[in-house]
């Protein structure tokens, strides 16, 4: 590998790291091998773009930006300070930072002590830095940020070799490219926190089972959940990963947002053998009465609805394998509750859609919960009667809970319509 002393032109793809056992990023050793290019643009032609987004001001340029995924950022930021609250301290790689606003944003709002900025697109770097700058850059071992252009796979194994671990990973990836999984998990501190990212509807709607088995190690068919089925499948291919080099992934809460569609999971990684209970597993539909269920490994061979007598069913559409646990932490929501509200980001009619969310989210993590749902529409159809208010049913059937007189079956639907309501409305 190459290296000179850096310069003002755009760095090459190659990131050099010397051999050294200090953090290579805060100290004044760093040298990246940079090259001009011709078709460059001067920052007089760089396209201006302002944004504002929870106070901070930033230029998105030309790159590609959605305000509609300020939510998933919301969530970033608050994982990550409770992260560095409880740690004491927080090194941050931005895999795939775009304009660089996450990176901003971990840095002022989440108080990380180094966000290293990466994207593969040098055509970037000027606006990245310019958003940056609102922060001290520092040098030496008091670096608080620095802009690489090199490919997300090489910066996250080059850190891995030189055993330089990060405490948080945000992959914000496109499509459903999950070459990413495996050197981010290797470039992880244990107990450290791993944001990933899907974008790939059809493979979740089960339309490329062929690409999701490729990607995720899942076989995707159609179901009429595919939003929660695409969380399930992009923590099923963490947990593979995680489980191949010896980890294991605890989701802390799964964010589905139709634009996109986007699919975005927060996870633990702490190294350890999986469980017996592994929650790894397939999801079935039953095409006749709507019904959905998970199955172990040891049930392959004997997957069938209760509508057929539990004979197997031609009805019944399986997918798999995935996540079939729980796809928040209950505790974890507490904890970001506690946290937006004490940064009055929710509460005194600030942030409903926000406190709304993190409420389905912790509605959502009752372990009771089975897999899948079903829609209120389907339900009132099957029954050949008009579909009523969902808030008119729920309160109804939550009656029949508490007097203690409603059915199982009715018990279970109850269930299943609380998830309706937490999909429905991300």
């Amino acid at each position: 590998m190459l290296t000179v002393a850096s310069t003002t032109l755009s760095p090459s793809p190659f990131l050099y790291i010397q051999q050294t056992n200090s953090h290579f990023l805060t100290s004044p050793s760093i040298h990246l091998f940079q090259f001009s290019h011709s078709n460059k643009k001067s920052p007089n032609n760089c396209l201006s773009n302002n944004r504002t987004e929870r106070g901070l001001d930033f230029d998105i340029g030309d790159t590609f930006f959605r305000h509609e995924s300020a939510t998933g950022r919301d969530l970033g930021v608050l994982a990550a300070a409770l992260y560095r609250k409880s740690k004491g301290h927080l090194r941050i790689l931005d895999a795939l930072c775009g304009c660089g606003i996450r990176s901003l944003r971990y840095l002022v709002e989440s108080e990380a002590d180094f966000v290293l900025a990466n994207d593969a697109n040098d055509e970037n770097r000027r606006v990245i830095v310019k958003n940056l700058s609102k922060v001290a850059e520092n040098f030496g071992d008091n670096r608080r940020w620095l802009v690489t252009n090199c490919d997300a796979n090489r910066v996250m194994t080059e850190f891995y070799l030189k055993k330089d671990f990060f405490d948080f990973i945000d992959v914000d990836s496109f499509g459903s490219d999950s070459s990413f999984l495996r050197p981010a998990i290797n470039a992880l501190k244990l107990d450290g926190l791993l944001y990933v990212t899907s974008t790939d509807g059809f493979s979740s709607g089960g339309h490329r089972p062929s690409q999701s088995l490729a990607a995720y190690g899942a076989y995707i068919r159609p179901m009429p959940f595919s939003n929660e089925i695409g969380l399930r499948m992009l923590i099923g291919g963490v947990a593979r990963e995680a489980s191949v080099l010896g980890y294991y992934a605890t989701p802390l809460f799964s964010y589905y947002s139709y634009h996109g569609p986007v699919f975005r999971v927060m996870l633990r990684i702490n190294r350890g053998r999986i469980s017996k209970n592994r929650h790894y597993g397939f999801v079935s539909y039953c095409e006749k009465c709507g019904n959905s269920q998970a199955f172990s490994w040891s049930e392959l061979g004997q997957m069938s609805c209760p509508c057929n007598d539990s004979r197997v069913s031609e009805s019944l559409v399986v997918s798999g394998p995935l996540w079939i646990g729980p796809l928040h932490s209950a505790d974890y929501i507490e904890d970001i509750l506690t946290l937006a509200k004490q940064w009055e980001w929710i509460g005194n009619g600030q942030g409903k859609d926000l406190e709304k969310l993190l409420m389905q989210m912790l509605d959502e993590s009752d372990s009771k919960l089975p897999v899948g749902y079903i829609k209120m529409d389907e339900v009132a159809s099957r029954a050949k009667v008009n579909s009523p208010p969902l808030g008119t049913m729920m309160s109804e059937m939550i009656k029949m809970l508490e007097k203690k007189t409603i059915l199982s079956f009715l018990s279970s639907l109850f269930l299943r319509v609380l998830v309706v309501a937490g999909w429905i409305c991300c």
